[in-house]
């Protein structure tokens, strides 16, 4: 057996182009497609959930982040399976297929058809629908989330001990894949969205959108299994989880019951678990704590990260990380690491992450620097017209007012001629609209000074329906020329047009001179809050490139570093945990967006900038005293225990098994018994 092992091992060594394994391949193309499939599902989520569940925007948000925290919460329970139970491969599969039913029932959860008994375009039965969407999302998030260690461990395990820096370049091109999938379906889902389908009436297309993530799931699960035949398949060892949980257990209280000076001390408080655990088991588990221990500060950098993301919600933006990505990888990992090689630089992985979380802080100091830019022109542009974004009611002698401020120039507005708000409601707005360097949108809201309720919709965005002497909310809108309809309760149409700048915001005032007919729009008056931004998008740049520089350094080499010093058993533990500082991270932020104080953005990025500079402290402490291991070498050291050894352990067996049973009757009993108290001493 030992024999036909070593034949399949050459066999699977041989199969290989420029040092690299054929079956890699197959696991790349397997992780492009199911990104395109995830992210493209998730570039319209939020949108089906507005436009098609009709969903508020609180809520949608609420369900979109659960989700999207589920899909990192899974890896620890695919991990297990993986590691436990099923082995890497089947756990694949298996996952893989609740993945594309999940998406197959999100595909047909968007057909409006299927409850449109009317034919009049609105599903009838919603129930229905939010059922069929919440079980979909349901199993994406199972399946996603329950891969999403496996496949990176997986990959991994197609190199030999000997194909070290073949392994390097294999989890470059690994995320190179992930984030060309991103890119591809974020650019071609919304277009797909905006198709127009339908059996009885013709709507913007959600089963499409959602089908086409589904059929590339299906085409990543073919292509997974097609390669089956190439793998290199490590067996899973057995419930390893409850055995390191018990291991660990085991040495705490047994430390605690030795704790008396009486007792000499161990090298590692792991040791006081070999009185019922192997030196195999307990070494496996020393390496994974010690790994552990350095992901502690970790989720701080995913945390900012995540935030200066958010900040960037333009369209034209949200590409612009992954492409820097497919860029960067290449350039890092074919020229910057071997100059540094080559300058004899001791360039270890857990320096390259402290690199890493290091560009990320200068991206947030870059940003803090526009930021101060933004504010100046905000200051010189903005008009208390606009002093909340929550502002819901207007008295009414302010009407007047807004309607007489539609002629006079911004910068001759007084703080006096208007309704004045709080001075906390003052400084959310000047944070809210510091973000107007997104040139694509335009922010905008609608004054009704009219004697009854208005309802004022452009396109999919709806104002909502303004009592008289009331304001809605400001509504982002792309710019360019807009058309908006007014209508009133009766049924009276009134379409007006604006023509909308680069980052500008108006308030519309409908005064109360209005009047439905072929002139109505002549008496409506916009009033700009803020004028088109004059700070020029192009610095960004620096920002964006410092932060995925950043990413590139850190995320890709802590993907091999978590699988380099995994022992064989637990690869798919290790890269779940990696994971699972991704998942901590996106918690903090939503603990620091709620905490957070600050009136000024830019003094926010730079307190976010101070903070990872002390990560990158601790963690560069941390890291100083971290030893790197070959966790084959050191099992090796245990599995070829010497005869001595052996014999030890069979009598210990010997002992547990006699003690359970009983023992024997006769005359054997006796010197059975001696012979165990021989072993037991």
């Amino acid at each position: 057996s030992a024999d036909i092992e070593e034949k399949k091992k050459s066999k699977r060594k041989s199969a290989s182009i420029a040092g690299y394994p054929i079956s890699i391949f197959f696991i790349v193309v397997n992780e492009f497609c199911e990104r395109f499939s995830y992210y493209g599902m998730r570039a319209v989520l939020v949108l089906y959930f507005k436009y098609f569940l009709l969903w508020d925007d609180d809520f949608a948000t609420t369900i979109y982040h659960t989700f999207v925290a589920l899909c990192y919460l899974t890896p620890i329970l695919g991990a297990i399976i993986a590691d436990s139970w099923l082995g890497k491969f089947k756990t694949i599969v298996y996952l893989s297929i609740v993945y594309a039913l999940g998406q197959v029932v999100m595909a047909v959860s968007a057909i409006h058809d299927i409850t449109d008994t009317n034919r009049d375009g609105t599903p009838d039965n919603m129930t229905l629908h939010v059922a069929l969407s919440m079980l979909g999302l349901i199993l994406i998030a199972l399946g996603t989330g329950g891969i999403k260690p496996c496949v990176a461990a997986f990959g991994g395990d197609q190199f030999q001990d000997d194909q070290e820096k073949q392994r390097s370049t294999f989890f470059s091109i690994f995320y190179l894949s992930i984030n060309a999938g991103s890119l591809l379906s974020t650019l071609i889902t919304p277009i797909l969205r905006a198709q127009e389908c339908g059996i009885y009436t013709k709507q913007e297309c959600y089963p499409l959108a959602f089908g086409v993530p589904a059929a590339l799931m299906v085409v990543s699960l073919l292509v997974f299994i097609v390669g089956s035949g190439m793998y290199n398949k490590t067996a899973p060892q057995g419930n390893i989880m409850v055995k390191v949980c018990k291991c660990i257990a085991f040495a705490i209280s047994n430390r605690f019951r030795h704790r008396s000076s009486v007792y000499p001390k161990r090298h590692h408080w792991m040791d006081w678990a070999e009185e019922r655990y192997d030196k195999l088991l307990i070494a496996q588990v020393k390496m994974v704590l010690k790994v552990l221990f350095l992901y502690i500060p970790l989720p701080m950098f995913w945390a900012l990260f995540d935030q200066q993301m958010q900040n960037d919600f333009c369209s034209s933006h949200q590409t612009v990380n992954p492409i820097l990505i497919l860029v960067l990888v290449p350039v890092v990992d074919s020229i910057v690491y071997p100059l540094i090689a080559k300058c004899r630089i001791n360039f270890t992985p857990l320096k390259r992450m402290n690199v890493g979380m290091f560009l990320a802080g200068l991206a947030f100091v870059a940003a803090a620097l526009v930021q101060l830019q933004i504010d100046v022109g905000v200051a010189v542009k903005h008009t208390p017209a606009a002093t909340s974004t929550h502002l819901t009611f207007i008295k009414p002698n302010s009407i007047s007012l807004l309607e007489n401020l539609a002629d006079v120039p911004v910068e001759h507005r007084g703080p006096s001629e208007v309704h004045q708000h709080d001075q906390r409601e003052s400084q959310l707005h000047n944070r809210w609209f510091s973000n107007l360097l997104c040139a694509e949108l335009f922010f905008l809201r609608f004054l009704n000074g009219f004697h009854s309720a208005l309802n004022v919709t452009l396109g999919e965005e709806q104002f909502g329906n303004i009592v008289n002497n009331n304001m809605s909310q400001y509504v982002n809108v792309s710019q360019g020329l807009a058309k908006f309809q007014i209508k009133n309760d009766v049924g009276d149409v009134c379409m007006y047009e604006q023509t909308l700048g680069f980052g500008s915001s108006f308030t519309m005032v409908i005064p109360s001179t209005f009047a439905f007919g072929p002139n109505c729009a002549d008496t409506i008056r916009p009033i700009m809050d803020i004028s088109p931004n004059s700070v020029h998008m192009a610095l960004q740049i620096p920002q964006y490139f410092f932060m995925t520089a950043g990413e590139v350094v850190f995320s890709v080499t802590g993907l091999e570093f978590s699988y380099s010093q995994a022992p064989s058993n637990m690869k798919s533990v290790l890269q779940a945990g990696w994971l699972l500082t991704v998942a901590v991270g996106n918690i903090i932020v939503l603990i620091v967006a709620e905490a957070a104080t600050l009136e000024d953005q830019w003094a926010e990025y730079l307190l976010f900038a101070s903070l990872l500079v002390f990560v990158c402290i601790v963690f560069s402490f941390m890291a100083y005293f971290y030893k790197y291991i070959d966790p084959t070498k050191i099992e090796a050291q245990f599995t070829q225990l010497d005869p001595e050894e052996k014999e030890k352990r069979k009598s210990l067996e010997m002992t547990r098994k006699e003690s359970h049973g009983g023992g024997r009757k006769g005359s054997d009993s006796s010197s059975d018994n001696e012979k165990v108290k021989q072993t037991r001493i």
